[in-house]
């Protein structure tokens, strides 16, 4: 147990308790003599390691673990903690709120994006399904959430959206450098390669006939990239924002992130990979990149993030167990 503080001996450094003969008679043979709760020896020192303070004599009784109900709010603050460190620089729950991105994500679905890879200038790549925000009213018009008083608490640590940001998702199909276009119903081309694109929802055309932005020939500015959702007909993408400031660019410093993760129904579980088409040769260079290699990161960083309390509650017992086993000390016989 470390350390153990001296205390004081009882009597007087050795001198013996005087009294009468007669209560001597009746100390017993050994001339020890009893006072109260006391036994010592005729020399003062005290019988069978009784009474004594000094080191090695004794050992305080070991604490009592803290209860579970003492500790529970400890692990809920260092709960808070960590989901608020990884809603800011890990992961965070995305829900989606239209049907833009169907049947890749249907309405309602919880998406897990990773919001890791920007901080280490990661740019969007093609094929990948990320959460921006609003780049220029994008939004306009659309109906305001009005959440209540536990969904407001989920957003705060990350565990749902945040009814104030004004967020969407849609799928890259051109990064800076990128020239991209529309003819008729398709199919949409990427440098001049044409895509062929499975995740569009069944029925739809990958290019939409109409005169509202449907047909167009665009080259993405460096610093920003070109979306548009899977449901081609029922998306209001960049195709249908030319006219904002950006020219349906969306800027790359609004990327959240990329969505890596269906978690939620259960039943729509699995991973948001990139398709196959943007890997054909001849599409562009492909940007040098870590972000396959970091995708995992916010998992792997998670756990070392909760590691140090697991690790500290290990010791924090052994500890414990230790001390209370009983130990040998000079007195004991």
């Amino acid at each position: 147990m470390g350390d153990v503080a001296v205390g004081a001996r009882s009597g007087h450094d050795g001198e013996e308790h005087r009294g009468n003969p007669a209560e001597a008679d009746e100390s017993g043979s050994d001339g020890a003599m009893t006072t109260g709760n006391d036994t010592t020896g005729g020399d003062g020192a005290p019988r069978d390691g009784q009474g004594s303070g000094s080191a090695g004599d004794s050992t305080p009784p070991p604490r009592a673990p803290r209860s579970f109900w003492k500790e529970l709010p400890i692990l809920v603050v260092i709960a808070l903690v960590l989901a608020l460190l990884i809603k800011t620089f890990l992961v965070q729950a995305f829900s989606i709120p239209s049907a833009s991105m169907e049947n890749t994500l249907q309405i309602g679905d919880r998406v897990l994006v990773d919001k890791l890879t920007p901080w280490f200038g990661s740019e969007p790549e093609r094929g990948e399904v990320v959460v921006f925000h609003d780049p220029d009213d994008w939004l306009a018009g659309e109906p305001a959430p009005n959440p209540n008083a536990v969904q407001r608490v989920l957003s705060w640590v990350g565990l749902m959206p945040s009814a104030n940001e004004k967020d969407l998702i849609k799928r890259v199909i051109g990064v800076g450098g990128d020239t991209i276009e529309c003819k008729g119903s398709g199919p949409l081309l990427v440098n001049g390669k044409a895509l062929n694109e499975p995740y569009v929802y069944p029925g739809n055309t990958p290019c939409s006939v109409d005169d509202q932005g449907g047909q167009f020939k665009v080259k993405v500015p460096k610093g920003f990239i070109w979306v548009m959702g899977d449901h081609r007909q029922n998306s209001r993408d960049s195709r249908y924002n030319q006219t904002d400031k950006n020219h349906g660019f969306v800027p790359v410093g609004k990327v959240v992130g990329r969505a890596i993760v269906k978690a939620w129904p259960i039943s729509h579980w699995g991973t948001l990979p990139v398709p196959d088409t943007f890997d054909q040769p001849g599409l562009g260079d492909q940007q040098a990149s870590s972000a396959a290699s970091l995708t995992v990161a916010p998992e792997g960083l998670a756990v070392a993030a909760v590691a140090p309390v697991v690790v500290w509650r290990r010791r924090r017992a052994d500890r414990l167990r230790s001390d209370a086993r009983p130990t040998s000390t000079a007195g004991q016989r």
